[in-house]
C-alpha cells in the first residue's frame, strides 16, 4: 500500500504528469525534457528526482548524458498503463498535445544529428564497405541463418547505428542494443525509437556486459569482434548471459592482411579463422552449429552461428569429430 501511496503522491503535480506523458512516448534526456516543457534544467531535475524516488522513472547514463524512462515492471507499470484513461480536463489535454508537438522537434534534432554524423564519416565507411560484399547480402544471409530460431530477447553487442536491432526487430520479442559509444547510442536511439518491440539501449563494454547471467535468448555481434584485443573473452562473456539453447551469431572477416584497417578503422584483429572461432566457442560452452563465407571484394565476410550448451547436450566431442559433424 505504501508503494502505491508514494506513486500517487509523486504523480500529484501537473509538471510531473507532463514528464510521465512525454516519457511514455520515448526515452529523453533531462535537457530534452527542459526544452519540451520550456522550463529550466534545475527545475526539471527536481521533478525527475521525485519521480525516480517514487520508482516511476529510472535513469540511464550514457557518457555525459542521462536518459530517463518509465519503469517497465511492478505496480508502476500497471498504473502508467492506464494513463490513457486518466480523467484529464480539456485544458490539461491541450497542454499534453502541445508538449507532443514540441517533442516532434526533439525527434527532428536527433535525426539531424544522426545525418550530420553519417555525412562526416561517410567516406571512411565507404572505404571499408568497398572491400567486401554488399551489406544487403550480408544482412540477407544473417536473417536466413537465424530463420526459424527463437530470437526472444535479442542482445545486439556493438549496435553502432542500430542496424542489426532494426532488421531483427520484426521477429524478436525484446531487444537490448549495447555500445560503448554514447554518440553511437544517440544515433541508434533516433533510428530505433519507433520499433514495434521494446528496445533498451545500454552503454557498456563487450568484456563486461551489464546483463544478468542466462537472461538472453539470442546474441548478434556484427562487425565488432575485430575491435577486441581479447576476442575469446568477448565470446565467453556473451556465453555467460545466454540461456541454455540460446544462439550467438558472429559476423566478421575471414583472416586477411589489410593492415590499413588498423589505422583506418582501429581494427585490433585482422579477421578470424573457423578454427579460432570453434576453439573459443568450445571453451565458452558453445557448440558451433554452422558457418558461411560470403566472397566479394578483397575481404571475405564470415558468419558463425553457435548455440549455448544445455543440459540435454552430450559432452563435448574432440575438434576432429566436431569438424566432421559440421561438414556433414
Amino acid at each position: 500500500m505504501s508503494e502505491l501511496i508514494d506513486i500517487f503522491r509523486a504523480l500529484a503535480d501537473p509538471t510531473r504528469l507532463r514528464v510521465v506523458a512525454l516519457l511514455r512516448e520515448m526515452e529523453l534526456a533531462i535537457g530534452e525534457l527542459a526544452v519540451v516543457l520550456d522550463q529550466s534544467q534545475p527545475r526539471v531535475s527536481r521533478h525527475v528526482r521525485i519521480l525516480v524516488e517514487a520508482g516511476i522513472v529510472e535513469r540511464r547514463r550514457e557518457g555525459s548524458w542521462v536518459f530517463l524512462r518509465i519503469v517497465s515492471e511492478g505496480p508502476v507499470a500497471e498504473v502508467i498503463a492506464q494513463a490513457d484513461n486518466w480523467p484529464f480536463s480539456p485544458r490539461e489535454r491541450r497542454v499534453i498535445a502541445h508538449d507532443a508537438r514540441r517533442l516532434a522537434a526533439v525527434r527532428a534534432e536527433r535525426a539531424a544529428a544522426a545525418e550530420r554524423y553519417f555525412a562526416e564519416h561517410a567516406a571512411e565507411w565507404d572505404a571499408i564497405r568497398s572491400r567486401h560484399v554488399a551489406e544487403s547480402e550480408v544482412e540477407a544471409a544473417m536473417l536466413a541463418m537465424m530463420h526459424n530460431r527463437r530470437l526472444g530477447h535479442l542482445l545486439d553487442i556493438g549496435t553502432g547505428t542500430g542496424r542489426m536491432a532494426e532488421i531483427f526487430a520484426p521477429t524478436a520479442r525484446r531487444i537490448t542494443a549495447l555500445d560503448r559509444s554514447p554518440e553511437m547510442l544517440r544515433i541508434a536511439r533516433a533510428k530505433l525509437e519507433r520499433q514495434s518491440v521494446p528496445v533498451d539501449l545500454l552503454q557498456g563494454d563487450f568484456l563486461e556486459l551489464p546483463v544478468a547471467d542466462a537472461s538472453i535468448d539470442s546474441i548478434v555481434i556484427h562487425q565488432a569482434l575485430h575491435f577486441a584485443h581479447e576476442p575469446d573473452r568477448v565470446i565467453a562473456e556473451a556465453s555467460r548471459v545466454l540461456r541454455g539453447g540460446g544462439h550467438l551469431l558472429i559476423v566478421d572477416f575471414a583472416p586477411h592482411e589489410d593492415e590499413e584497417l588498423r589505422t583506418l578503422a582501429a581494427h585490433a584483429r585482422l579477421g578470424f579463422s573457423d578454427a579460432q572461432i570453434r576453439g573459443w566457442f568450445a571453451s565458452a560452452g558453445l557448440l558451433l552449429e554452422t558457418t558461411q563465407t560470403l566472397e566479394g571484394g578483397t575481404l571475405a565476410v564470415k558468419l558463425w552461428l553457435g548455440r549455448r550448451r544445455s543440459d540435454q547436450d552430450h559432452p563435448p566431442v574432440s575438434d576432429g569429430k566436431q569438424s566432421k559433424r559440421l561438414a556433414a
